[in-house]
C-alpha cells in the first residue's frame, strides 16, 4: 500500500488543530483575551477627564538699570556765517584802489577800495574856502551891526550865508567819503568782483565779507519738540566729515514755518579759526532736560497691535504686557528709552512671538543684554 504525501498528512493537521480553537468558544478577540467590564471602565473615566497640557513660550527678560540721560533733539541743519555782507559802492567812478584780496582778514573800519575823485576833492576845497570868507563876512557885519553902521537885518543875511557855505562843505566832504568803501564788521574777505581801473556804477557789488566766529548752525525742530528747546541749551553739532563740535542755542523762533509748521533755530559755535566752514550740512543735537531712561538694543523695541511702539514686559503673573515708550536718544550702544516703569521686567528675546495676555516660561537673559548688547545676540528662545 502506498504512503500518504507529507502535504496532506500536514493538511489534516491544521484541520483538527481548527477544529479544537472552535469549539472552546473564546474567539471574541483577537491576540489576546478581552479586559474585564470592570477593569475597562475607571480607565474609560480618566482617559476623558483629564485635558492635554499648554506648552508655554520660553521667554528672556532682565531688570534694566535706569540712568538720568539728557533728552536729545535732533534736527538737521546747515551751517552759516554769524554775518553776511555784500560790499558795494557807493558812488560812480574808475576803481583807483583795491586794498584787500580773498582770504583776507579785516576789522571794522577797515578800507577795502578808494574810487577816484580828484573832481571831488576840489569842491571840497572849494567849499572850505567859501567857508571861511562866509565866516570872516559874518563876523564883519556883526561888528558893524555892534556900533550901529549897518542894520541888524544884515546879520541875519549874513549868517544865513554862512550856513550855506557850511552845508555846501558837508555835501562835498560826503562825496568824498562815498568814494571809499570800509568793513562794516570784522570778517575775511571771503569773494572779490572787481580789479583795479574798472568802471564802477554807483551800487556794484565789489566784495563778499563774512564772519565765521562764531558760526551758526541753523534748523527747525518739530512743534511736538520745540517745548523742550530753549535759549541757552548745551547743542552738539555733528558736520559731514563726521566731527562734533559745541555750541549753544542763541535764537528760537517764535513763529513756525507755515508750510512745514516748523520753529527755526540757530546754535552759536565758537570758530576762532575759521575750521567749520559756512554752508556744510549739519546734524544738530539739542541737550533737553534729564529724564530717568534705560538704555536698551534696537531690536527690543516692537509694535503691538495697534501700531504703537513700545516693550513688552512681564507681569507679576507671568502674562505679557505692553508699555509705551519715548524715544530720547539713539546712541551707537543702543536706544535710550523713557516711560519704562521703574519696577519692569522687560522682555529682550522672544518678544514677538508673543502677544498681551499671553502667559509664557520666563528665564533671566544673558548679563550682556543688560549692559545693551547688539541686536544680533538677541535670538529668541525656544
Amino acid at each position: 500500500m502506498a504512503m500518504p504525501r507529507f502535504h496532506t498528512v500536514a493538511a489534516f493537521v491544521v484541520l483538527a488543530v481548527s477544529a479544537a480553537w472552535v469549539l472552546t468558544g473564546e474567539f471574541s478577540s483577537i491576540g489576546s483575551a478581552a479586559p474585564d467590564e470592570a477593569d475597562q471602565a475607571p480607565k474609560t473615566e480618566q482617559a476623558t477627564t483629564e485635558e492635554p497640557q499648554k506648552i508655554l513660550r520660553t521667554v528672556a527678560v532682565i531688570e534694566p538699570p535706569f540712568i538720568q540721560h539728557n533728552r536729545i533733539i535732533r534736527v538737521s541743519g546747515v551751517t552759516a556765517p554769524d554775518k553776511r555782507t555784500t560790499l558795494a559802492t557807493r558812488s560812480a567812478g574808475i576803481l583807483g584802489e583795491l586794498k584787500v584780496e580773498k582770504g583776507d582778514q579785516v576789522q571794522t573800519g577797515d578800507v577795502v577800495l578808494v574810487l577816484d575823485g580828484a573832481e571831488k576833492q576840489s569842491m571840497v576845497e572849494t567849499a572850505e574856502a567859501l567857508l571861511v570868507q562866509r565866516r570872516k563876512e559874518a563876523e564883519n557885519v556883526e561888528r558893524l551891526a555892534k556900533t550901529g553902521i549897518v542894520p541888524t537885518t544884515q546879520i541875519d543875511t549874513a549868517r544865513s550865508a554862512l550856513a550855506s557855505a557850511r552845508s555846501q562843505l558837508e555835501a562835498a566832504q560826503a562825496d568824498i567819503d562815498r568814494l571809499t568803501v570800509v568793513a562794516p564788521f570784522s570778517g575775511t574777505i571771503d569773494q572779490v568782483m572787481v580789479e583795479e581801473g574798472s568802471w564802477l556804477p554807483s551800487g556794484e557789488p565789489a566784495a563778499v565779507l563774512l564772519q565765521l566766529d562764531p558760526v551758526v548752525a541753523l534748523g527747525e525742530v518739530s512743534e511736538r519738540e520745540i517745548s523742550h528747546v530753549t535759549v541757552g541749551r548745551e547743542a552738539d553739532v555733528r558736520l559731514i566729515s563726521g566731527e562734533i563740535v559745541s555750541g549753544r542755542v542763541r535764537h528760537v523762533s517764535l513763529e513756525a514755518t507755515p508750510g512745514t509748521r516748523t520753529f527755526p533755530i540757530e546754535v552759536a559755535i565758537t570758530n576762532p579759526d575759521n575750521k567749520v566752514p559756512a554752508g556744510m550740512t549739519a546734524e544738530i543735537m539739542i541737550k533737553a532736560e534729564a529724564v530717568m531712561a534705560v538704555k536698551l538694543p534696537r531690536s527690543v523695541v516692537t509694535l503691538d497691535s495697534a501700531g504703537n511702539l513700545g516693550l513688552r514686559i512681564l507681569n507679576a503673573d507671568n502674562t505679557v504686557g505692553f508699555v509705551p515708550i519715548d524715544l530720547i536718544d539713539d546712541s551707537p550702544e543702543g536706544l535710550v528709552l523713557s516711560g519704562v516703569p521703574l519696577d519692569a521686567k522687560i522682555i529682550v528675546a522672544g518678544q514677538d512671538l508673543v502677544s498681551e495676555g499671553e502667559t509664557v516660561n520666563a528665564v533671566p537673559a544673558n548679563a550682556d543684554l543688560v549692559a545693551g548688547a547688539s541686536a544680533e545676540s538677541l535670538e529668541p528662545l525656544r
